[in-house]
């Protein structure tokens, strides 16, 4: 029996630190303007990609959305994170900083396009 306490004790705590880890994740979204081809969304990909604050970066391009997952404890100025965009050449007409992956994100922004 105390086998069994101890691994359920176990199996319960790191499901709570799988938890906490998904809910601190945290993600820069932004709404930019200008970008209107492929080319134009890998060169903010590719620049956002080599900022060492970050995880991951990607672009939907239909939806004009730019989102950069930061890796953990990490943190940038929005101001920072916008000023990328615009040396690139690019309008940001929204930025902010959610809690959630970006591939939580890019989920979300599919299923709206196939709810249209």
């Amino acid at each position: 029996m105390k086998k069994y306490s101890v691994l359920v004790a176990f199996l319960l705590a790191s499901q709570l630190i799988t938890m906490v880890s998904a809910m601190a994740t945290t993600s820069i979204k932004a709404e930019v303007n200008g970008m209107v081809c492929a080319f134009c969304a890998k060169g903010i990909e590719k620049k956002l990609n080599a900022m060492q604050e970050g995880k991951g970066a990607f672009v939907d391009l239909k939806s004009r959305v730019v989102v950069m997952e930061l890796k953990d404890g990490e943190d940038i100025p929005l101001e920072k994170f916008t000023q990328v965009i615009k040396n690139a050449g690019y309008a940001v007409t929204k930025v902010e900083k959610v809690p959630q992956s970006a591939e939580a994100i890019k989920a979300e922004l599919l299923k709206s396009k196939d709810a249209k």
